[in-house]
């Protein structure tokens, strides 16, 4: 299959790169090297599909949702978490739908948070909307397309990373595997939480 994994720069977009490559033909894209492309610009989001076809799969691994203070945000704090994270993975989507092969798979990035999270209101507003839209696009997509959502809690490199305790985290090779089955299986409008 030829797959897209977009985010590929990052941690978990590396990870999953990598464990797609070795059964797949995985073009990687990021907002800088020689695939570019960003959410938040929709006129890269067509450019890259234009530059990119016959894709049997989009995986995406850029979207991160800033922790904001509810009390002291801005309406444009909230107004960009939510055009980054929620809203350039849905523009992701509908351009995916229109360019994947029959049969194709895109799977999206949540997030989980376990319980209530200091500066985490906008993050849960996010994933929400996006458990909730993968769910019913599911059963809107042509020619047999997928779609699915994973949602990963803390993973345990970025934990060590802040100098945090990584007893909480997921290692990202495991989070990963998530990815690879998404894109590999037949699962359709599935949330997977970490």
């Amino acid at each position: 299959m030829k797959v897209l994994v977009i985010g590929a720069g990052g941690l978990l977009g590396g990870a999953v790169a990598e464990a797609l490559a070795g059964s797949h033909q995985v073009v990687r894209a990021a907002r800088s090297g020689p695939v570019r492309v960003d959410l938040e610009d929709a006129a890269s989001l067509d450019a890259l599909f234009a530059e990119l076809p016959d894709l049997d799969a989009v995986v995406c691994c850029a979207a991160s949702g800033p922790l904001v203070d509810l009390a002291t945000a801005t309406d444009t704090d909230i107004a960009a978490g939510i055009q980054g994270k929620l809203l350039g993975q849905v523009a992701l989507a509908q351009r995916a739908i229109r360019h994947l092969r029959e049969g194709g798979s895109i799977t999206l990035t949540g997030g989980t948070f376990d319980s209530p999270l200091a500066g985490g209101s906008l993050g849960a507003l996010i994933n929400s909307g996006l458990e909730g839209f993968v769910r019913n696009a599911s059963a809107e997509l042509p020619r047999g397309q997928r779609i699915n959502l994973i949602s990963p809690g803390w993973i345990t490199e970025t934990l060590a990373k802040l100098g945090m305790d990584e007893s909480g985290g997921t290692p990202v090779a495991d989070v990963a595997k998530a990815y690879v089955h998404a894109v590999e299986g037949d699962s359709q409008g599935q949330i997977v939480r970490f």
